[in-house]
């Protein structure tokens, strides 16, 4: 399946990462400075920054989300759609950062946005699935409504606040929660593309 040699990609790569240290992620991290000064000689980091994370607790949490929607989107859309779709979602994640915060120095990394496109579709095609949740030192099972609302909910909040301080300042470091609404925003719209596609074609 797609979703776990994306897994796997993803651990390899954070692996050749912290082997080469920070030349290695100086080299291949998205820095939307520049990315701004030379497009044609940055653009590969558009793609092997979506490889890279900050640590292990960050890349622990995006696999963890991976693997728990991933496969069910991938199952819709079928393998090859899904490898399409997931690297689009990340695309439009790493743009809508850089919209944000076009001249920050800081290295933007991770699958967040990608995952966040995943999330954004699975919304739409599964409103009313339940997922099982960690809540009071036990497991539960919640409508995924309610999780990814919370999560919605979490991104816009603290992406207006991003907005905020990079009106004052470009070189922001933590999060990049633009990028997690870009990928959320996009994943949303392919999705409602792929529905009224298949609505089109009929059983």
């Amino acid at each position: 399946m797609v979703t776990f040699a994306l897994i796997a990609a993803n651990l390899v790569f954070f692996l050749i990462e912290l082997s080469g240290g920070d030349p290695f992620i100086q080299q291949w991290a998205f820095i939307p400075r520049r990315f701004g000064l030379d497009p044609s000689g940055a653009w590969p980091t558009i793609f092997s920054a979506m490889f890279m994370h900050a640590g292990w607790l960050h890349l622990g949490g995006n696999m963890l989300y991976l693997w728990i929607f991933g496969d069910n989107v991938e199952d819709r859309f079928g393998p090859v759609r899904f490898l399409l779709f997931y690297l689009v979602c990340g695309i439009a994640a790493t743009f809508a950062q850089y919209y944000v915060s076009p001249g920050s120095r800081i290295p933007n990394v991770g699958a967040s946005g990608a995952i966040a496109g995943i999330l954004g579709s699975y919304l739409l095609l599964y409103p009313h699935a339940r997922v099982r949740v960690l809540l009071y030192n036990q497991i539960v099972l919640m409508p995924a409504i309610w999780v990814l609302g919370f999560w919605i909910a979490l991104q816009i909040f603290a992406g207006a606040g991003a907005l905020f301080y990079t009106a004052q300042s470009e070189d922001t470091g933590g999060v990049a929660y633009m990028a997690h609404v870009g990928g959320f925003v996009a994943g949303f719209l392919i999705t409602l593309a792929f529905r009224a596609a298949e609505s089109r074609q009929g059983p």
